[in-house]
């Protein structure tokens, strides 16, 4: 089971996010994640749940729902947290494929 993990966000410091993604990459390798693609992302076509306005997005790939869980609970994501509440309001989710 190949699981993704998508991210939205919106951008509130530009140097801070930076510096949050030139770290988080390597903590994604620690647990058999990789980065499958980034954008930026326009306003959505659709928005019946009202979401909070984001301006960006990140697409992980993980072998397993629990590799994603242990990454996103793990000690090494959770000393990123400091750099990534200044840096932008995220929102991330699995989606099982």
């Amino acid at each position: 089971m190949n699981v993704h993990v998508i991210g939205i966000f919106k951008i509130q410091n530009p140097k801070d996010f930076d510096d949050y993604r030139a770290q988080v990459g390597a903590t994604i390798e620690l647990y058999k994640g990789r980065v499958v693609r980034r954008g930026v992302c326009n306003s959505p076509l659709w928005n019946q749940l009202n979401a909070a306005p984001f301006d960006t997005f990140v697409e992980l790939s993980f072998p397993s729902l629990e590799d994603a869980k242990r990454w996103a609970n793990s000690p090494e994501y959770s000393a990123l947290l400091p750099v990534r509440e200044r840096a932008m309001q995220l929102t991330l989710f699995p989606v099982v494929t």
